[in-house]
């Protein structure tokens, strides 16, 4: 008797699409978020370098904002952030979703939740490293509004930025901060893209959800609040290295460790979550939205291009 045939993997996407369709999400999402993004960087750098707090509180942040920079101004740093979705998101989604159709099943059938967990880290210390350049200007557009008039950095754009901290203070510059920034990206990663496959795989095997925007929605939401409790400590080690000044040649902070050091002697434990309304406000909607227009996307390839 002939042996039953090998079960055919379901078509997918090409390598390309998948690149493109995260990039595509990210951006689309930080249209929305990036208010929220430029709030919780001024948290969590209010009361740096052991000054008093700028902002008691996320509202009184947003308040101030708008009142001294204007309604343009919640949006300041809009070029930076759409550039790093454009390097970091394409790059993170992007390997992820190769990793994820190489290691599954030949069915389709996802890998397990270790799998997952170790793919989200890697294809997040990929894309950090590649989007790093774009990190720095965006910490620093955003942050450039509570600085004195005499100053501030004034970037342009996030291109004149790039060019002009290439030109002033060194190529490399354009990487400070990499290791933490690929270190919060291999925390946010891991929490955020398992835990959405996760959240999602666990909510449809419930029998009472189906595979479409309020699934999508639900697992967004538990994703972004395990990532934003795993992350922010990291975050704000990255947010300040990416942010400091070289003062007579000496740096504001010497590593990693020197910033959660003086962040605990000065502000007391729990401000390494500092800001961590905003954050969850911007990453709860971001991965929300990302998710969202990503599976649109694809249902949308799949229909046109695949189902013939």
């Amino acid at each position: 008797m002939a042996a039953a045939p090998a079960a055919e993997r379901p078509k997918t996407s090409p390598k390309s699409v998948k690149f493109l369709f995260g990039g595509l999400a990210g951006m689309g999402a930080t249209v929305f978020v990036q208010p929220l993004d430029l709030v919780k960087n001024r948290m969590q750098l209010s009361g740096a370098g052991a000054k008093g707090r700028e902002y008691r509180t996320s509202l009184h942040a947003l308040g101030s904002i708008l009142r001294h920079e204007g309604l343009r101004g919640i949006y300041t740093g809009l070029s930076a952030g759409l550039l790093r979705q454009a390097t970091y998101t394409t790059t993170r989604l992007g390997i992820y979703s190769v990793l994820l159709e190489r290691f599954g099943g030949a069915d389709g059938t996802p890998p397990p939740f270790l799998a997952k967990a170790a793919m989200g880290m890697t294809a997040g210390a990929a894309g950090a490293f590649v989007g790093t350049p774009a990190e720095v200007a965006l910490i620093r557009m955003t942050a450039d509004g509570r600085l004195p008039p005499g100053e501030r950095r004034g970037y342009h754009n996030v291109f004149d930025a790039l060019v002009r901290m290439a030109r002033e203070e060194g190529v490399l510059t354009l990487w400070r901060g990499c290791i933490p920034t690929m270190a919060r990206a291999v925390v946010v990663n891991a929490a955020q893209l398992a835990s959405y496959s996760q959240s999602k795989q666990f909510l449809l095997d419930s029998g009472h959800f189906r595979d479409d925007i309020l699934c999508h929605f639900c697992a967004s939401m538990i994703s972004g609040l395990v990532t934003t409790a795993a992350s922010m400590p990291v975050d704000i080690v990255k947010t300040r290295i990416q942010n400091m000044r070289t003062i007579d040649g000496k740096p504001e902070y010497r590593n990693g460790l020197d910033v959660l050091l003086k962040v605990v002697r000065y502000e007391g434990f729990f401000s390494l979550w500092k800001g961590f309304t905003p954050y969850y406000a911007r990453l709860g909607p971001h991965t929300v939205l990302t998710f969202i227009f990503l599976e649109q996307m694809n249902k949308w390839y799949q229909r046109l291009f695949l189902s013939a």
